[in-house]
């Protein structure tokens, strides 16, 4: 069968950053058959207005009541022309050879469901280059997720996610939480016995606009929402989830001892400290970069950890409801 691509992109008050991943879109290098489908999630502040302006693109616009990205992408998906969908945040920008990427990854070794990886742009703020490093860095949580030896245990995230017609079919989709919406799909998907890809290649650049308090908020979310999807699909349970919260509970214990002359741990900490600061300045090229990593980890892991230890504590030793729980963390869906 050929393949035409369906991208589907939700967007919630934020125009600009539509009009950079458009602009993306025509410095393709290649070609390929697609449509770009954009979602808007009841924004009040529209990106209406700029797609005349890219009338070469073959976009098609829909303005739909506020029910989170997750069900904003299913509506998306319901409504392409395309047998396969890349799922794409509003906040990414696509290098030049997206195109040629995808066609050749597909093409090598077709899977229902994959994950391309994100990057920072030479041009990204230093906060943005250090929150990149932060989250996908092997030395931080980047791991966690798994990566090209580890299909199976790979989570597709959706800021650069594929998936197939029939997949979506089969599984209806997203579900109503969010965040947590993507990993929760992709379980669902291996239930179904679909397979899972990782393209390191098929990268995007990911300009997430972030301070460090939407940050903390961020990964606050992140750690809550592992809890429950733990609580749902029980296999997917394992302790690298735990190791922000061992981190926080080992920094704390670190101080802690050093008022009774005890160093190991303090100085364990430090060359962990360390090894982030310099990786990250290396591979940033920025002493700068480096030191903010340094101070996202702490961000990162204290949020998450904190997060995550309190949601599994009501889930899953007080048994309570994640819904009832939780309500902010699910949406509504009423189109």
């Amino acid at each position: 069968m050929k393949r035409k691509y369906s991208f589907i992109i939700p967007v919630y008050n934020r125009p600009d950053e539509i009009k950079e991943l458009l602009e993306s879109f025509r410095q393709q290098q290649s070609s390929l058959e697609y449509e770009i489908i954009i979602v808007e999630d009841g924004s009040t502040r529209t990106a209406e207005h700029l797609i005349s302006n890219y009338n070469q693109l073959p976009i098609t616009y829909f303005y739909k009541n506020n029910t989170g990205p997750g069900d904003s992408r299913n509506y998306g998906m319901q409504r392409a022309t395309g047998n396969y969908f890349i799922i794409l945040d509003s906040d990414c920008i696509l290098p030049p050879t997206y195109f040629q990427k995808l066609q050749q990854f597909l093409e090598d070794s077709f899977f229902h469901c994959f994950g391309g990886p994100d990057a920072a742009r030479s041009d990204f703020s230093t906060l943005q280059k250090a929150i990149n490093y932060t989250m996908t860095s092997f030395l931080t949580t980047g791991g966690i997720r798994g990566n090209k030896n580890q299909i199976q245990k790979y989570e597709p995230r959706s800021f650069n996610m594929g998936l197939s017609q029939e997949a979506f079919e089969a599984t209806q989709g997203f579900g109503d939480i969010h965040p947590g919406e993507d990993p929760d799909l992709v379980q669902r998907l291996l239930k179904k016995n679909y397979t899972i890809g990782y393209a390191p290649e098929v990268y995007v650049y990911h300009k997430r606009r972030i301070s460090w308090k939407q940050f903390y908020t961020q990964v606050k979310k992140f750690g809550t929402v592992r809890a429950i999807l733990n609580r749902w699909h029980p296999n997917t349970r394992k302790l690298t989830f735990w190791f922000p919260t061992i981190f926080l509970i080992f920094s704390i214990l670190s101080v802690l001892l050093l008022f009774f002359n005890i160093y190991i741990l303090a100085l364990l900490l430090a060359i962990y400290l360390l090894v982030i600061g310099i990786d990250s300045s290396v591979k940033n090229q920025s002493i700068v970069i480096g030191f903010l990593s340094i101070l996202g980890v702490f961000i990162q892991f204290y949020g998450y950890g904190l997060a995550f230890f309190n949601a599994y504590l009501k889930i899953h030793l007080l048994n309570q409801d994640p819904r009832k729980r939780f309500p902010s963390y699910f949406f509504n869906k009423k189109i």
